[in-house]
């Protein structure tokens, strides 16, 4: 039971509140709010992508870079916040394999600041172009999947958020359950592995979040409602799985 709560609870929250192969063609360059990234920004970008491929970056490296680039899009976002996330959303339809999370605010406090690349093969699925949009979370072994939560999703492109919801779970690939809003933010919080924010969205009707930073045929960043950054690969992109 144990087990069950843990594996449900990471993935109920939204992977530390954050977290898809893309529809996209390849080669699309990397959206940091504009096409003339500056030196810093190429070099973040850099070290983040072969952080994905490797895994062998310097974790305090890889979440100054991440930190780098939010600031960048924070302030050239206001150029053209339409544009911006019109290009964000046109990237994200597919698989991404989570690769570096920093956990939510909570969690850092509790670890002492320290944060690491993600273990456990955590795969997030959204599709973008479906009525409703949807999106699946699924932790697996090898192809296997242990378990799968899935959901809907809204975009608010003037702030860059993607709005979810779970309501069903899928264990083993055999069992359907479906969930209500609450039961997923209370495993999270309960377990200590969620925020206890997507607790209180859900209490007030309202809808768990992350915000998008970046997105290419590689690699994505976002910033989740409980203050978390995370890094994901695109799988169908992935010349080298990650195991």
């Amino acid at each position: 039971m144990k087990t069950f709560l843990f594996i449900t609870a990471l993935l109920a929250c939204g992977w530390a509140d954050a977290f898809a192969p893309s529809c996209m063609p390849r080669g699309r360059e990397f959206t940091v709010c504009n096409s003339q990234a500056t030196a810093d920004i190429e070099g973040s970008k850099q070290l983040l992508l072969r952080a994905a491929t490797t895994k062998k970056e310097n974790p305090s490296d890889v979440l100054e870079a991440m930190e780098s680039i939010e600031k960048d899009c924070r302030s050239r976002f206001k150029e053209d916040p339409a544009k911006f996330s019109e290009d964000i959303l046109d990237n994200i339809s597919g698989d991404w394999r989570l690769i570096f999370t920093t956990g939510t605010k909570e969690q850092q406090e509790k670890r002492g600041g320290r944060i690491n690349y993600f273990s456990l093969k955590a795969v997030q699925s959204f599709q973008a172009n479906t009525t409703p949009k949807t999106i699946e979370n699924g932790i697996y072994v090898g192809d296997f999947p242990l378990v799968k939560f899935s959901g809907d999703w809204d975009w608010n492109e003037k702030v860059r958020k993607l709005e979810f919801d779970f309501d069903k779970i899928q264990l083993l690939g055999l069992i359907s359950i479906n969930l209500g809003r609450k039961e997923v933010a209370q495993i999270g919080s309960a377990s200590g592995l969620g925020s206890k924010n997507n607790e209180k969205l859900a209490s007030e009707g309202k809808r768990a979040f992350f915000t998008w930073i970046s997105a290419d045929d590689r690699i994505a960043t976002a910033r989740g409602g409980g203050g978390g950054l995370a890094l994901w690969k695109r799988i169908e992109n992935d010349p080298v799985p990650i195991e």
